[in-house]
């Protein structure tokens, strides 16, 4: 491909937005893949300071979000903000905005593919600037996120022990927090533990590809990608 067409690919309006940011915002998937296969950049433009993954995450549009992915666009990408931002806006990423907009298919899939199930952050500078960072455990304790949420999170790792928990008999016991509060005082079983090991033991863990290469049985393969449906 000629050089000027791929510059063009990834060209900025005025708002410093690329062909496949507006296509991802539009919610033109067949753009979106066509752009992706001619060499986007799956993470947009820099100058901008929302991306793809987190318009498609805040949009729930699963199949957008998991064409990106597929093209490798950063999973835990975070809001422009300057350097020296220190609220807890600033490490809000495409696994908090899912929760948060009630995306679950697209909350999953984020896990999936390697998402910090934890601050969805991974700059530990930035952690360090803010006085209270919340994880997303927290936040879909606070916005009322189902029990599915707390469940995945769980599954795929989080720390429990991480948000700070103020509890008194005015505290409303709902299902997610029984959750929650069961989980810390019960160890993961020997399975889950050990489909955790395997995951982070695989360089390309976040992609299915990996796993469906394993020299494993199939019912272990969906097992190792949270395919539980099939194990009925």
């Amino acid at each position: 491909m000629p050089a000027c067409l791929v510059l063009m690919i990834d060209s900025l309006d005025v708002k410093a937005q690329t062909p496949l940011f507006t296509a991802v915002s539009g919610k033109h998937l067949d753009c979106v893949v066509a752009l992706l296969k001619a060499g986007a950049d799956p993470n947009g433009s820099h100058y901008n300071n929302c991306s793809p993954v987190l318009t498609a995450a805040r949009e729930g549009d699963l199949d957008v979000l998991r064409e990106l992915l597929r093209f490798g666009a950063e999973v835990d990408v975070r809001p422009k903000v300057p350097e020296w931002a220190s609220n807890a806006t600033t490490c809000r990423g495409p696994l908090y905005i899912s929760a948060v907009y009630g995306h679950l298919d697209c909350f999953k899939l984020l896990l999936l593919h390697g998402a910090n199930p934890n601050y969805n952050c991974t700059d530990e500078k930035m952690l360090a600037r803010i006085k209270q960072p919340k994880t997303v455990l927290e936040v879909c304790l606070r916005y009322g996120c189902g029990v599915e949420y707390i469940q995945l999170l769980i599954d795929f790792g989080a720390d429990v022990y991480l948000p700070t928990l103020i509890i008194d008999k005015t505290t409303k016991q709902n299902e997610a927090l029984v959750l929650l509060l069961k989980e810390r005082v019960c160890p993961k079983t020997l399975m889950s533990q050990t489909r955790l090991a395997i995951r982070r033991y695989l360089t390309l863990a976040n992609n299915d590809a990996a796993i469906d290469s394993l020299d494993i049985p199939l019912i272990l393969r969906n097992y190792l990608k949270h395919n539980t449906s099939e194990l009925m």
